[in-house]
């Protein structure tokens, strides 16, 4: 291969190892984890019978709503059939007794002594270290058993049984520990519901590894360095389930023999198993099956018919469940092991490598067949080593392979002056001629496959375009659309800006790219003043038919990846990062603030003292976790209005006293200006509903946006 050749693999390899790199980390790294799930469930047979299981659950279930007494009365005036059923399970030798259901509500205050029963057997359970029950926590206050419940069994048996989401919103790990507040001790480290139940069945405490791990009873747990555990969920109905309206009768009946038969020496998980509540989605998303109610031994009461649709199957699963597979793992030392991220992030750039050197060696099609061998092999060896405990990162491999061989088949056929032709012709697809013209000027063509640029990105979407679609027609929505696009485009590219693509009604524009422009975020933000103004013009003048379109633009400025995307017949010139992710996210902030342009700080920065600006909030947008200033221009400098200049300074004033934590004070301050400020009547309300909370510790002002 000549130089350039070699330039052109070293390049490719390193774009796609940096492109799939960033989505194997993230949401394709989970998407392979439950993938392996269903591949394993397909190919290999399940390694324990249900009745191996060391965990079983006693469910309150559809049939438990539906049977006499429970059918009648409210769940928080079940606590004396509970008390039965538990005194039942403890005497019948259950090595502990794990409450996945909160009973924070209480019969006592409208009936005293009533809870006297099942107070009693949370004592006495709690006296042989057979109990625990468990709290959550989302907010600032957790949701935890009855004070007099916690009493009875003593603060050290309430943990926590909070589940750990991905960013997808995925459940696939449990954490281990978490931090908690001793009215006694102060701070302390509480050990997980799954985590406490494995350790009161082994009888011993977990051990810190110098690496800051953690290892029961001999078992280092994967993962537990970062403070979780990758759960290895089965397939099926892998853990035995008993309706508790049939557990209640037998323990009515004193059927003791029954109890020691089937719960002798387990781990026993009380919670909801119904139709609606409880129900998570997990890495078992892929392999669950019909719900067919309590599947282990009935004592008395046959299973009730018609409670399950046989044709229904749905991808969540009650929450009982997750923490029952976590006792199973810990117990039975079966957790799952991940590789270290270097170590996928290594594999990726080894496969873009081989499909490099495949494919400037053999012919496309074989190069073609090679790679989808090596593929299917790959697939194939990692689902052996799911199967043995050990994920590996099924689709971080395949997908750089295959896209290394789609671009350099590419650069096969189309080089040097055949790809700059190409590169100019399709550049006139959807450039005005004026770029075009200038991007010859500049010598400055953007290399296939992408480069890395300093860029400002400006998205902007219209408000209640879903409404206005179901309004129109499909011929009268299309000629709006046009019109209005027309016109927003047509500013962009006067302002040295183009549009990388329309999704709907959405445009996704940046400006200095392709061709360099050191205004760039200057010429972005007065095109955002400019599309608004237009666009207020066009609704006054019935440009639209009637319809009164609102936009909302959000800017960004930061280095991102511009290039060709796309196939040989088809691609487009476009730009994508996490530059471009958060132009978005801004744009979404609008709808929080009634604003119609929001910056990111560095905007404001790069643009200079052209424009003028007020400071709106500090954000920490989902997926982010450092926070970031955005900004609202008021428009071009020295051409602002003295009445907004005078709000935007009462709006700064508030704002002040808001992040000192200042709230009675801010709350005036945003009063004063809230009819005719949106953003101040954001603030005003943030303030009053912060005075009447407990003061936030640390205070840091900063506003989570949890939505896209």
């Amino acid at each position: 291969m000549r130089w350039r050749d070699r330039l052109a693999n070293a390049t490719i390899v390193v774009l796609v190892t940096v492109l799939i790199g960033l989505l194997a980390n993230q949401r394709l790294a989970g998407l392979s984890i439950d993938s392996l799930f269903w591949l394993r469930d397909q190919l290999f047979a399940a390694p324990y019978a249900p009745t191996q299981s060391p965990t079983v659950v006693v469910a309150l279930d559809e049939e438990t709503y539906r049977r006499r007494p429970f059918e009648t009365i409210p769940k928080a005036f079940w606590t004396p059939e509970i008390a039965r059923v538990l005194d039942a399970l403890v005497e019948g030798g259950a090595k502990v007794v794990g409450f996945d259901v909160i009973f924070s509500t209480t019969a006592e205050s409208l009936l005293p002594g009533f809870e006297r029963d099942f107070l009693r057997s949370l004592r006495k359970a709690s006296d042989e270290n057979k109990v625990v029950l468990s709290k959550v926590q989302h907010q600032e206050w957790p949701i935890a058993p009855f004070r007099g419940q916690i009493a009875a069994v003593r603060e050290r048996n309430v943990v926590s049984a909070n589940l750990l989401r991905d960013d997808d919103e995925v459940i696939r790990r449990i954490s281990l520990t978490f931090e908690s507040e001793d009215a006694e001790q102060g701070s302390r480290t509480d050990n997980s519901l799954a985590l406490e139940l494995a350790v009161r069945a082994l009888g011993q405490r977990p051990a810190q590894l110098a690496d800051g791990g953690l290892s029961l009873a001999g078992y280092r747990i994967p993962g537990s360095e970062r403070d979780t555990m990758l759960v290895n969920f089965e397939g099926g109905d892998a853990i035995p389930t008993y309706s508790f309206a049939d557990l209640y009768e037998c323990a009515k009946e004193s059927r003791s023999a029954f109890f020691q038969e089937q719960f002798k020496d387990k781990v026993v998980l009380i919670g909801t198993v119904v139709d609606l509540e409880d129900r998570q989605v997990t890495s078992k998303r892929f392999i669950t099956t019909h719900e067919q109610g309590s599947t282990a031994a009935r004592c008395v009461v046959p299973p009730m018919a018609g409670l399950f649709r046989n044709d229904l199957v749905r991808d969540t699963i009650p929450g009982v469940y997750i923490q029952a597979s976590a006792v199973n793992n810990l117990l039975r030392r079966d957790a799952l092991h991940e590789i270290a991220p270097w170590a996928g992030r290594l594999l990726i750039a080894l496969a873009s490598c081989a499909a490099a050197a495949v494919t400037m060696t053999l012919s496309p099609l074989a190069a073609a067949g090679a790679v989808l061998a090596a593929s299917l092999l790959w697939i194939a060896a990692v689902t052996f080593a799911f199967s043995r405990g050990l994920v590996l990162p099924l689709l971080a491999v395949p997908p750089p392979a295959a896209l290394t061989l789609a671009i350099l088949i590419g650069y096969r056929f189309a080089v040097t002056d055949r790809a700059r032709r190409l590169l100019r012709n399709s550049f006139a697809l959807y450039l005005a001629p004026s770029v075009i013209d200038r991007m010859v000027e500049a010598e400055r063509l953007p290399e296939l496959g992408g480069e890395d640029k300093l860029v400002t990105v400006m998205f902007s979407d219209l408000e209640g375009f879903t409404a206005l679609s179901e309004r129109l027609s499909p011929s009268a929505l299309v000629e709006l659309m046009n019109d209005y696009l027309t016109a927003m485009t047509d500013i962009i590219e006067m302002q040295s800006g183009f549009v990388g693509r329309y999704i709907g009604d959405a445009i996704d524009s940046v400006f200095g790219a392709p061709v360099d422009d050191e205004l760039h975020a200057f010429h972005a933000v007065r095109a955002a003043l400019a599309c608004i103004e237009r666009l207020a013009v066009l609704n006054g003048e019935g440009a639209f038919r009637g319809n009164q379109l609102r936009a909302r633009i959000g800017l960004n400025t930061g280095e991102a990846l511009v290039g060709n995307i796309g196939s040989r017949k088809r691609f487009n010139y476009t730009v994508m990062g996490d530059t471009v992710n958060l132009a978005s996210r801004l744009e979404g902030a609008n709808k929080i603030y009634g604003t119609v342009i929001l910056a990111a700080e560095s905007v404001r920065i790069a643009a200079g003292d052209g424009i003028e600006w007020r400071e709106i909030d500090r954000v920490r947008v989902k997926g982010r976790g450092t926070p970031v200033a955005i900004f609202e221009p008021l428009g071009l400098a020295g051409k602002v209005a003295p009445e907004r200049q005078a709000v935007a300074a009462a709006f700064a004033a508030g704002l002040a006293a808001y992040r000192a934590g200042r709230f009675a004070q801010a709350e005036q301050l945003f009063d004063t200006i809230a009819e005719t400020d949106p953003p101040a009547r954001v603030f005003a309300a943030r303030s009053r509903q912060l005075q009447s909370m407990p003061s936030p510790m640390p205070w840091d002002a900063v506003t989570n946006l949890e939505t896209k």
